[in-house]
Parts: structure tokens; C-alpha cells; sequence
């Protein structure tokens, strides 16, 4: 590997108020952009967990549902008819049922106005468009059903609707709109207890087929599912999951996930299941669980889902239906239109249904459908079950999985670094140095290390220049801010005669990705969610994998000329902090600092809403260990400054006494009533 061609600069004297550039001018290594590495990691770490065979239907389906955290128990529906409106050609009515006890769920049933039953049905997931079950577009495919001699069924998905989980009556919305930013929220702490969010609305889906099934009106044996986007994606879940499914029609969804991580990246909690990539599943294997049953991928050419990846799903899908000598089963339809259920989608559908469920050609063309009204439709008083009804929450339901979680006071590191994937690694990591500069009495250098293979950590060691040659304590330092966002704290510490080891683990500083969010709300309530939720589907997560980065700095800083191994500290800030705790399980850090943490994980369960902490937890943790437990079980002093609440508060110091009451070892500092931080970050060295 060649190295880098900086050039360094003396700095006169008069500027070395300012502080120095910590990072690499040409944010570059090799040609490769350092921003550019973590997706790119992911992207290799995808087909390196490639199957070479297909999974079979009954091992997808177990991983599927382990993925989730399982599904509930099956409980009365509880459900009811509360109003119907008369059509033309058809009858709505209004049903609210509870998937869960005390969940309800708020729904429209389409029924023919004519002809004699039992009729076929089908089974429609909401997309995530306004106005939930209300949208125009679903009541023109609703209705055309219906007129077409369906049952057909719609309900409003958690977070959408009627069923808004973080409804504030002021604002008439949710406090977290839009509903897909709702749906992480909620993803995020249901990954704290170990369940995936999609549990919670996979299983509102299957009760609604539970409830389909209940009625009269409706042929067991002729039954369908068709949805389009987050609709599209719980036709392919609960196809792949209901034998009581016989026809399936995604719309705007399939595509393949090597071709998700090259475009637009994960999407919502409820479209990523933990461990599914980590199990080298694709969107293949939704339709291969539910061949040789009639299925039709339903695509749009101008749709930000990958059509090349629904052309090459499509494609490997339909050798599972040749082997099966199904071919005529399996079909795909593409319309040069945008994302949506558009009309050449929708007459695509209405052909295939009627060609498997009622043997039948399709009419064609399709009769405008004029709207109703969202408050005709509504099931609740208010048009909120929140107001109406009250009852559970996703938010509720998780607080109380968490609350019956007895979380070990002071875990067995054992314990912690199995569940969490810690690997003890005894190797010092390659290097390569780039140039040594001075900044007053202080000496700087820049290098990067490798973690491992495509993981690369550029870092710099600050020195004080002395005569002395007895051997220094070194300090290693991770920011959620990047190296050279910290110098105050770098230069307080080389200057107090520690060699400072001052990292960008990778996602951070250098290393962070350049779209590292989804944009407006998600750069403010997620942080790097593509890096974070991508670690989630590989089975594991931020935390473990900066550690590792973490773990390696340790073995580069304890083999460097003139330190003293036994004296290595650790000092981490912000996301970075639970990554430098963890790291503590596998090295012998001498004490640690650890700067804006979040308190705990179960606070994250424990609290309505959070904000900026996905890069903080590790999925299901609390099964096994929380942070103060952790930072008991590692037993070497602790200097928390201003530990946090999952909305990035400062707690006050009462409070933070109180989550590490039982931590001996942890003294808290309180920015507010404590001394400067200049002289904080030295206390680490004492």
C-alpha cells in the first residue's frame, strides 16, 4: 500500500491559538474515500452471507419469526361492526377489532352489493400514505374489488389513521410525523427488549385475516393479499407466513437488498428484521416460502425500489417455480409510472386475482371510485383511537415486555461478550503512518490502523515533548464528534504527560458516512441510521463493531514506544461512550471517562419517545446486561459526566445518582455544578 502524499506545515507561533488539523486533508486512503467505507463494508459483508443454497420454507419462516422477537398470543378479537356506508355496487363497514388485548385496530370490510356468496377476498395492507385506510387510491382499489364481487379488507397500520401511536391533541398529528419516522421510534425501543417493530404489525395483519376468515360472506379457499410499499411489504411477510393465503400480489416492494444497500438503504423499522441478512435471506426467499401459490410482482419503472433488483428477483424466483413446474404461477407486471398503485398496476392486479380466485378474465378498464371522506370512514368518535378508545400502545405494549425483564444488576462479562459479539483479539493491527508535525510543545501524529478487512480507523497520538524518558499512561479517546472535534479535551490530556490516542471509529468523524441519514427528521431523531440499522439485519450492531475498533486502538496505543501498558485509560463521548464501555469487557482500560452516554438502555423502553440513540444499543440487551450493570461488572474506576435521557438531556445529577446508585465504582460529574471540564478530563489520569 502506498502512503499518503500530505504535506505538513510548521505553524508560526501566532497560530497556535487555533487548534490543528486532526484529520486527513485528502479524506482519503488508497483512493478510496473514507466516507465511502462503511457502506461499503456492508455491502461486502451482504454477499460474503450470501447462501450458495435456498433456505427452506420452514427454516425461513422459524428465522423470520425469531428475527421479530416472536409473534403474540392468539387473543379474542373482540371485534365489532360500528357503521356502514351504502355504495354504489358495494357496502362499507366499519369494524374495530384488538389484535392484542386492549390494541385495537380500526378497520374498513368492502362488500359486495350484489351476487350471492361466499365470495373470494382479499386481504389489503395499508401503504404508507395519509389519511391511512381513508386514501383515495386504496378505496379505489377497495371498491373496485367489491364491485367485482370481493370481500375486500383494510386496516389502519399502527402509527397511521385512526391509529396514530404518539397522538398530540394540540397539534392534531403526531408528535413524531411523519408516521414512518413514528414506526422507528417505536422500532427502536422494541429493539431494546429484542422484538422487532414489525411484530406488532405483521401480527395486526394476521388478526385481520383471522377476522376476514370470520365472515360469513367470505370463501375460505379463495383468498388473496395485495399491498403496495409498506403494504407491498406486509403482503410479502404475511404471504410468506399464512398458508390461509392462496394468491399474492406485492406492489412497489420487491427488489433485493444488494441493490437497497447500493441505492436508497434500509427503510423504516418495520421493513427491516434483525438477523435477515446476517441469515443470508433476500426478498427472494418471501416468494420462494410462499411457492408454487400464484404470485405477481407488481413493479414501477420510475420507483425509487430497485427495478433492477425486481428484475433479478423475479428472475430467481422463477426457477423455484420451474422446479415446482409452476411457471405459469409466477409473473411480474411493470408500469412506466412512479411509486404508487397506479392504474396499470391495479389492472394487472385485478386480472391476476380474478384469474386464480375466480377463474375468470378480468373486465376491463376500472370506473372512477369517487372518495369518502376520512370522518366517513372513521371507526372512532374522534377519529383517533387515542381519544376514543385509549388502550395499548406499541410503545405501551414494549415498556411492559421490558418491565417483565429482570435485568442482572452486575452480569458475568462472559455473558456480555457472548451476547453482544465481543471477540478478544491479541493482535497489534497494522499501520501505516503519515508525518509527524509540532503544535507548541506538543507533538502530533497522523496514522490510520486496520480493524479488519475494509474497516479502516485514521487516528492521530498527541505527546507532550519532554526530556523525560520514564513511561507515559496513554489514553485512548473516541468522540461521536470525530477526533478533531475534541482537542480541548486531547490537549488538556497530552499536556497533563499522557501519548493521547484520539480515534474515528468507524461511522464517526472521517469514517462517517456521507449520507449517514435519511434527511430533515431522521438526521435529527436517528443519526447514521443506514450504518446502524444495516448492523441490526447482519445480526449485530454499532456498538460491537466499535468496539472492535476500539479494542485494536488499545492493542496499537499499549505496544507504542514509551507507554506504560498498565496505564491505559479510556474516554468516550456520545455514541461513541457505550462503544468504549464495551470495549472495557475485553481490555484492561486502567479507568474510564465516559461523556453524554445514555444512561441506560431500558430508560430508552421506559420513555414516550427518544431521539438520537440507535447508535447507542445493542438489540436485546437488556435480556443480559444494561450500562450501569456493565460498568459494575467491569470494576475499574468510572467518571460519568452528565449521563443522559433518550432525548439527549442532561440528567440532573439526583437522577443520575439514581440509575448508578447500585455502580459503586462510577462517580458522577455534573457539567452544571462541577468544576470545567479541562479539569475533568485529567481526573481520568488520577
Amino acid at each position: 500500500m502506498k502512503p499518503l502524499a500530505l504535506t505538513f506545515l510548521l505553524l508560526p507561533a501566532a497560530a497556535l491559538a487555533q487548534p490543528p488539523n486532526l484529520d486527513f486533508l485528502t479524506n482519503q486512503v488508497d483512493g478510496r474515500t473514507l466516507r465511502d467505507m462503511l457502506p461499503d463494508y456492508y455491502r461486502a459483508q451482504v454477499k460474503q452471507h450470501r447462501r450458495t443454497s435456498p433456505a427452506t420454507t420452514a427454516e425461513f419462516r422459524k428465522r423470520f419469526i425469531e428475527g421479530m422477537g416472536g409473534l403474540p398470543e392468539r387473543t379474542p378479537l373482540n371485534a365489532r361492526v360500528v357503521g356502514s356506508l351504502a355504495r354504489d355496487g358495494y357496502r362499507i363497514e366499519k369494524v374495530i377489532f384488538e389484535s392484542q388485548p386492549g390494541f385495537h385496530v380500526t378497520a374498513n370490510l368492502y362488500l359486495p352489493a350484489t351476487g350471492k356468496g361466499p365470495f373470494p377476498a382479499i386481504l389489503f395492507p395499508l401503504g404508507h400514505e395519509s389519511g391511512g385506510k381513508a386514501y383515495p387510491v386504496w378505496q379505489q382499489l377497495l371498491a373496485t374489488f367489491a364491485r367485482r364481487g370481493y370481500v375486500a379488507f383494510a386496516w389502519d397500520p399502527a402509527g397511521q389513521g385512526e391509529r396514530v401511536q404518539h397522538w398530540d391533541e394540540a397539534l392534531g398529528d403526531s408528535k413524531v410525523a411523519p408516521s414512518t419516522t413514528e414506526h422507528t421510534i417505536l422500532g427502536i425501543q422494541a429493539l431494546v427488549v429484542g422484538d422487532a417493530f414489525a411484530k406488532y404489525t405483521i401480527w395486526d395483519g394476521i388478526r385481520a385475516l383471522d377476522y376476514l376468515l370470520s365472515r360469513p360472506e367470505v370463501d375460505a379457499k379463495r383468498v388473496g393479499i395485495t399491498g403496495n410499499s409498506g403494504g407491498g411489504t406486509h403482503t410479502a411477510y404475511i404471504a410468506a407466513l399464512e398458508d390461509r393465503l392462496h394468491v399474492a400480489a406485492p406492489s412497489c416492494f420487491i427488489t433485493s437488498w444488494q441493490r437497497l444497500l447500493e441505492t436508497i438503504g434500509p427503510q423504516d423499522a418495520e421493513q427491516c428484521i434483525p438477523g435477515f441478512l446476517g441469515h443470508g435471506f433476500e426478498h427472494v426467499d418471501f416468494i420462494r416460502a410462499f411457492a408454487p401459490k400464484p404470485y405477481i410482482v407488481l413493479s414501477a419503472i420510475r420507483d425509487f425500489f430497485s427495478l433492477q433488483g425486481a428484475r433479478s428477483t423475479y428472475a430467481t424466483a422463477t426457477e423455484t417455480y420451474l422446479a415446482a413446474a409452476a411457471r405459469d404461477r409466477i409473473s411480474m407486471a411493470e408500469t412506466d409510472e412512479g411509486h404508487g398503485y397506479t392504474i396499470n398496476n391495479r389492472l394487472a392486479s385485478y386480472k391476476w386475482f380474478d384469474r386464480w380466485l375466480k377463474d375468470a378474465d378480468a373486465p376491463e378498464g376500472e370506473t372512477p371510485v369517487p372518495p369518502a371522506l376520512e370522518a366517513e370512514l372513521a371507526c372512532t368518535k374522534t377519529g383517533q383511537v387515542a381519544t376514543s378508545l385509549g388502550g395499548e400502545t406499541v410503545y405501551t405494549l414494549t415498556r411492559a415486555r421490558a418491565r417483565a425483564i429482570q435485568t442482572p444488576a452486575k452480569p458475568s462479562l462472559d455473558d456480555v461478550r457472548r451476547f453482544a459479539q465481543l471477540r478478544h483479539e491479541t493482535a497489534v493491527p497494522p499501520v501505516r503512518r503519515y508525518g509527524v508535525v509540532r503544535h507548541g510543545d506538543l507533538q502530533i501524529e497522523k496514522l490510520i490502523y486496520e480493524t479488519e478487512p475494509g474497516i479502516q480507523i485514521p487516528a492521530v497520538t498527541v505527546t507532550k515533548l519532554a526530556a523525560s524518558s520514564a513511561a507515559r499512561p496513554g489514553v485512548l479517546l473516541v468522540s461521536a464528534r470525530g477526533k478533531a472535534a475534541r482537542w480541548a479535551e486531547i490537549e488538556v490530556l497530552a499536556s497533563a504527560g499522557a501519548t493521547v490516542l484520539a480515534i474515528d471509529a468507524r461511522g464517526l468523524g472521517e469514517t462517517r458516512p456521507t449520507e449517514a441519514t435519511k434527511g430533515g427528521s431522521w438526521l435529527n431523531w436517528f443519526g447514521d441510521y443506514d450504518s446502524a440499522m444495516t448492523s441490526v439485519m447482519l445480526g449485530t450492531s454499532l456498538v460491537s463493531q466499535r468496539a472492535a475498533d476500539i479494542q485494536a486502538g488499545y492493542r496499537l496505543l499499549a505496544s507504542m514506544p514509551g507507554i506504560d501498558p498498565k496505564q491505559i485509560y479510556g474516554a468516550g463521548q456520545g455514541n461513541a461512550a457505550p462503544a468504549v464501555l464495551h470495549a472495557a469487557a475485553l481490555v484492561d482500560f486502567k479507568s474510564l471517562l465516559l461523556d453524554d452516554m445514555v444512561a441506560s438502555y431500558r430508560s430508552i423502553a421506559e420513555a414516550p419517545i427518544h431521539k438520537g440513540v440507535f447508535e447507542s444499543i445493542v438489540p436485546g440487551a437488556i435480556r443480559h446486561y444494561d450500562l450501569p450493570g456493565l460498568a459494575a461488572s467491569i470494576a475499574v474506576p468510572v467518571i460519568l459526566v452528565d449521563p443522559v435521557s433518550p432525548m439527549g438531556q442532561a440528567l440532573t445529577p439526583a437522577a443520575a445518582q439514581d440509575a448508578y446508585k447500585s455502580v459503586p465504582n462510577v462517580r458522577i460529574v455534573s457539567r452544571a455544578v462541577e468544576e470545567p471540564m479541562a479539569r475533568v478530563y485529567p481526573q481520568l489520569l488520577k
